[in-house]
């Protein structure tokens, strides 16, 4: 059995400042996809992950402190991809994949748009070249999970407040649609395959209170080729985890790396 987690760390200095090192340990994924890591390898104590196991891998925003993603893993890749090809947006540190076989692993971090109508036009623009990224590679390596911080809510279920937020980057109908389309052209929603249930949230909002009330948004996901859900075992919020305003999630899959 793999165990594998995704989590927006929100700065990984910032979390290592908060146990994050002793809770990975505790969970002890195989393999570990973090994303909004602001930082780049140099800026980390690595010897901390390696003496748990751990190679770890890291595809860094240019710009320092921004963005950022990385995968840690107990076990050696025959391959790492840093980037998807598009200039814009690996810059940013948004796509790393890992290579096992005949089995690949992504960390994502998709664009917010919550910063303006700039941000908002590009992560559609994003979304757009994603879908036809992940569908060509789908080809290539046709058994994938996609894990990490998609920045939106599919279904109503899936936000605490739909009506007024309705509108909302996050939650607008052409974002919501995307996810519809991605998962209609092979893609599997591990969560929501396994749960039905409401109340389930991956991001909280710093404001009012609102981890505490949970008045959250599930925007975190570990996605797998449709092919695979035969291997899947089980998928799960790990949401007593507070090292972020996300909390981590977590999948396993029947699968010898």
């Amino acid at each position: 059995m793999t165990k594998i987690i995704s989590y927006n760390v929100n700065g990984i200095r910032a979390a290592m400042k908060k146990d994050w090192v002793d809770w990975l340990a505790s969970v002890n994924p195989d393999i570990a996809c973090l994303q909004e890591t602001k930082a780049s390898k140099d800026q980390v104590d690595i010897h901390l992950f390696e003496e748990l196991g751990y190679n770890t891998f890291w595809h860094s925003a240019e710009k320092k402190g921004y963005s950022s993603v990385a995968i840690f893993t107990k076990h050696e890749p025959d391959h790492v991809e840093y980037g998807c090809g598009i200039e814009k947006y690996d810059k940013e540190g948004r796509i790393l994949r890992a290579d096992y076989g005949d089995f690949s692993v992504l960390s994502c971090y998709f664009p917010s748009g919550t910063t303006g109508d700039e941000r908002q036009a590009f992560k559609m623009e994003f979304l757009d070249d994603f879908y036809v990224y992940i569908n060509e590679l789908k080809k290539q390596r046709p058994n994938l999970l996609i894990s990490g911080d998609v920045n939106i809510c599919h279904e109503a279920i899936d936000i605490h407040n739909p009506k007024t937020n309705k509108d909302t980057s996050g939650f607008k109908p052409e974002e919501r649609e995307w996810v519809t389309k991605f998962l209609d052209a092979g893609f599997v929603d591990t969560f929501r395959y396994l749960n039905k249930e409401p109340h389930n949230y991956t991001w909280w909002s710093y404001r009012a209170g609102s981890r505490g009330k949970n008045l959250g948004w599930r925007i975190d996901y570990h996605f797998i080729t449709d092919n695979l859900v035969n291997k899947l075992k089980r998928s799960v919020i790990l949401s007593e985890a507070v090292h972020s305003d996300h909390c981590p999630i977590m999948v396993e899959l029947d699968l010898n790396l």
